[in-house]
């Protein structure tokens, strides 16, 4: 169980303890309902609070948050942490793990090798990715620690890509083009006029005739968006076969997540983190500057 403690402000003197967790803490309305449905949920100076308790400058609030009941299988798959702590946990996934377990992969992802390490270390082994990697893509991986975590990391981290197209793009751009999944049953997605919004912002960090290493931002979240979008620019990713071409160099799409920038959910500190370039993507491009 993780428990939050704060220490009222005068600001806050007179205000009830739901302005507090609500307005101050930014706790999303399902998670402040459900704790008051735990015994001790919210104590307010080690007593039992209700939502509209009135606070005081000094008072000291706790809220126990409860481990889920959800986990996940176990394996022993060995993560490269970049960084952990009571709230967070952030991991430089390799591209051939998939995220979360499917028909397909019982036993073999993120999610398995995550429960694995948490279990080791008696944590609850529920996987609470904010954010995901397609299989094939590589990078840093953000996991909440605890439903409070999760929920106010939701939607507000700031990810930036490394992604190695083949053509040559010397001047930064925009594509802006719905993505369409014309069979429902399939992965496969196509730039179309009838799907969803999508919007992809690239600058080049280096070119040459037939490639270039792009830095991405997203300002949506698509699945397969930066693959597809440049697809559709008749520049697919280097490796990419379900878009593009097989490669002698990289045996998955040229796509990492290097960076991650969020607000810590529980500290308030603007944080951000890198996870470096694997080793087939230096080699495609040390490939490709010879060429």
């Amino acid at each position: 169980m993780r428990v939050l403690e704060y220490i009222i402000p005068e600001e806050f003197n007179g205000k009830t303890v739901e302005s507090f967790l609500r307005g101050h803490i930014k706790m999303s309305l399902a998670l402040f309902r459900s704790q008051k449905r735990v015994p001790d949920g919210i104590t307010l100076n080690g007593v039992h609070a209700r939502s509209i308790d009135r606070l005081h400058k000094g008072d000291i609030l706790r809220v126990s948050i409860p481990d889920d009941e959800k986990t996940s299988l176990v394996s022993d798959y060995p993560l490269d942490i970049i960084y952990e702590d009571e709230d967070i946990l952030i991991i430089n996934k390799p591209a051939e793990l998939p995220m979360h377990e499917s028909h397909n992969h019982q036993g073999d992802t993120l999610a398995n090798a995550v429960a694995g390490y948490l279990t080791k270390k008696g944590m609850p082994s529920a996987f609470r990715a904010v954010g995901r990697l397609d299989k094939g893509t590589s990078g840093a991986v953000l996991c909440a620690l605890n439903t409070f975590a999760a929920s106010k990391l939701s939607g507000k981290v700031e990810k930036e890509y490394l992604a190695v197209p083949t053509g040559k793009y010397t001047e930064k751009g925009t594509i802006d083009k719905p993505i369409y999944r014309p069979d429902p049953i399939k992965t496969y997605r196509t730039a179309d006029d009838r799907g969803d919004r999508a919007v992809t912002h690239f600058f080049p960090i280096e070119c040459g005739e037939d490639y270039s290493l792009l830095l991405i931002k997203l300002e949506t979240g698509r699945t397969h968006q930066i693959r597809v979008h440049f697809a559709f620019k008749g520049t697919p990713l280097y490796g990419d076969t379900m878009y593009g071409t097989a490669d002698k160099d990289i045996s998955r799409q040229a796509l990492h997540c290097r960076s991650l920038t969020f607000i810590h959910p529980v500290t308030g500190e603007k944080m951000t983190f890198e996870a470096e370039m694997p080793e087939d993507m230096k080699r495609l491009l040390g490939r490709l500057r010879k060429e």
